[in-house]
């Protein structure tokens, strides 16, 4: 991704959805497009008008800490949010206005031999890693059965979420609350385009969504960056009916962007009960094969 346009696009698209009541700014008139104007953001931030404009434009190397704290809080940017604006002016410092090549040849994770041992021994919760682009790179077996359907529609090697929810009709039956994941899955896309902004696979990625789902390149219109920490989640499995799981990331230390994400259920409830009776099946279609 260019790094200017993703610059612009992202601080637009944070200015757009401020509103003047939101800072205490009487809203006057003339207001043509939504949100606030520049000079009320650069007069927040505390910088010139002229000097959030060349900001806006993508000429955000050598931006102080400073100046990339003030604009977060004048644009009332999340954590997720000031993360990628910092980022993006990294990557811009890097590239100096210079395009830099997409990258190729990427080696694939893969699990250790003790990562293996340590997502067997999890039988009791569903576990699954996988990448910033959403690739499923390992999973024990309850995770597996927990993404059965993904896991045996994918068309790809790795199984990737964000082809699953966009391309496969049945996402929309397995999750309940598909529209949200829906904006979740792009976020995290985004967030890692922020990341590793010259990874060919992602490029390829996102290409090939945009070209196949009118519902991702709207929400990838949008800029929304997201991190994978913790929440809940609601599945409808077609062997077990509703469950409502928790889920906490994990990050793998050591290595970029790898995430361990660990479902559990309320001890004593129904989605408890359906998450061990998935084990239970599970386990002896396992020792079956």
């Amino acid at each position: 991704m260019d790094n200017h346009s993703e610059v612009r696009e992202f601080l637009m698209s944070r200015r757009a959805r401020i509103e003047p009541e939101d800072v205490g700014l009487p809203r006057g008139g003339d207001r043509r497009v939504p949100g606030l104007r520049r000079g009320e953001v650069a007069a927040l931030a505390g910088v010139s008008v002229e000097y959030y404009s060349r900001l806006e434009r993508g000429a955000i190397a050598g931006a102080s800490e400073a100046v990339l704290d003030g604009l977060a809080k004048a644009l009332r940017l999340d954590p997720a949010e000031r993360e990628h604006l910092y980022r993006l002016a990294h990557q811009g410092a890097q590239s100096s206005g210079r395009t830099r090549a997409r990258r190729t040849g990427e080696r694939p994770w893969t699990p250790e031999p003790s990562m293996r041992w340590l997502l067997d021994s999890m039988t009791d919760a569903a576990a699954l890693i996988g990448n910033g682009r959403t690739d499923l790179l390992a999973w024990n077996t309850l995770g597996g059965a927990l993404v059965a359907d993904m896991i045996t529609t994918a068309t790809t090697h790795p199984p990737n979420f964000a082809r699953y929810i966009f391309l496969e009709p049945s996402a929309r039956r397995f999750y309940t609350d598909w529209d949200t994941v829906a904006a979740v899955n792009v976020a995290q896309l985004r967030t890692e385009a922020g990341r590793d902004p010259h990874s060919k696979p992602l490029h390829d990625l996102v290409g090939e969504l945009s070209t196949r789902s009118d519902h991702f390149r709207e929400l990838w219109g949008r800029h929304d960056v997201w991190q994978h920490v913790a929440g809940v989640k609601r599945f409808h499995h077609p062997d077990v009916g509703d469950l409502e799981l928790a889920f906490n990331g994990l990050d793998l230390v050591g290595q970029d962007a790898i995430q361990m994400t660990v479902f559990t259920a309320a001890p004593g409830s129904a989605s408890h009960e359906a998450l061990a009776l998935l084990g239970v099946l599970a386990s002896t279609q396992h020792h079956a094969r």
